[in-house]
């Protein structure tokens, strides 16, 4: 396949990417990775490193079409690459686009997927490698716009399919973009579970991590858990009832990243700015997430004094992929039996992961095997 992947700056695109070739390779694929930056400079070697956004809107232009023509040419006849570039920028320019739609035609993307990450690393990185001065909320509001118009920049090339994937915190993502560039035929699940609720419960958390690598271990994942910005959210809302300015937030985990190191440095008040973003970005992004997969596998799990841990978000996911006719599949571990409105809507119910597991490896649902060591 091959895939435009964009994502606002301060993603970290580069060495992710280049991850994701490198562990196509340990799978003895051949996965090129074009990267539009990159060609840019070398078209414009008089330009500082760090510097180029700041050419007049002309020259980027043309130093783009120049990039762009020549990843063309010498892609010709690859089976699975990936073109890392933007949709949008947001810069001292203003918001402009970052393609050319009769070149995007002529690259031909099966897949054109939207990079995101949690809101205050993407923040983090982007002021470690430029010179700008962004609040939380600009860079939330730029997400929502490289969304968009990534989104769009799909629906106007025949055959190309949307995908928004997250860089990755709780797991590594990189075998889910090997996955959708190379195994296209696997199946795409949204793994669904209590989240805000439960993060004072250890027991519980163990549970759910396990029902998500087991099923990360055999599909392609698009994990709701992967940007968890709610709980920055919970956080910065607790530091300012006991009078705190800032916040101290763990740097990203996967190893490309630069981030890994000192904790990230959040200011409260800027956090709160966004509460309202926060919310409605889960909102539209996790519907967007189950209406690119192919079925939803949710876990209830059984809370303490024999709850069951079904928030309003899974039962609203649950709902949502039933409607646009996703299979929908239920762990139910609670002893209290589900209501119609489970039952009802369910494909099939399981009483544990390790049954829900050998039925969809009994009806040939099961991808490779054997990645990342397994």
């Amino acid at each position: 396949m091959r895939a435009i992947v964009t994502g606002q700056v301060g993603m970290d695109k580069k060495p992710y990417l280049q991850a994701v070739a490198d562990f196509a390779g340990q799978q003895g694929e051949s996965l090129p990775v074009y990267h539009v930056g990159d060609l840019m400079y070398r078209e414009a070697p008089d330009v500082r490193p760090g510097k180029i956004l700041d050419l007049p809107l002309s020259r980027l232009n043309s130093l783009r079409r120049a990039a762009i023509k020549d990843i063309i040419a010498e892609s010709r006849g690859q089976k699975n690459l990936i073109v890392n570039t933007h949709a949008t920028f947001r810069w001292r320019h203003g918001l402009f686009s970052a393609f050319d739609f009769d070149q995007i035609r002529l690259l031909q993307p099966d897949l054109c997927v939207c990079l995101v990450d949690n809101i205050e690393t993407v923040h983090h990185r982007l002021h470690r490698d430029h010179v700008i001065d962004a609040t939380l909320k600009d860079c939330m509001v730029w997400r929502e716009e490289e969304i968009l118009a990534t989104e769009l920049l799909s629906q106007a090339i025949p055959g190309s399919k949307f995908y928004i994937l997250s860089r990755g915190r709780h797991a590594d993502t990189r075998r889910t973009m090997f996955r959708l560039v190379c195994r296209p035929t696997m199946k795409k699940v949204y793994p669904s579970f209590p989240m805000s609720h439960v993060v004072d419960m250890p027991d519980v958390l163990a549970e759910i991590d396990h029902f998500r690598a087991k099923l990360a271990e055999h599909f392609i994942t698009f994990d709701p858990g992967d940007v968890d910005e709610k709980l920055l959210l919970e956080r910065a809302i607790a530091a300012a009832r006991d009078g705190q300015e800032f916040l101290e937030v763990a740097p990203h985990s996967f190893a490309g990243s630069k981030a890994v190191g000192e904790p990230i440095r959040v200011r409260v008040r800027e956090v709160l700015d966004i509460a309202g973003d926060i919310d409605g970005q889960i909102y539209m992004r996790d519907f967007k997430l189950v209406d690119q997969s192919d079925m939803i596998v949710s876990l209830i799990p059984e809370l303490p004094g024999g709850v069951p841990g079904l928030s309003s978000g899974v039962e609203r996911e649950l709902h949502h992929a039933f409607e646009h006719t996703k299979e929908v599949y239920v762990v139910w571990k609670p002893k209290k039996h589900p209501s119609p409105f489970i039952t009802e809507t369910a494909t099939k119910i399981f009483k544990t992961v390790d049954e829900a597991l050998s039925y969809f490896e009994s009806q040939g649902m099961f991808g490779e095997k054997n990645l990342f060591g397994h």
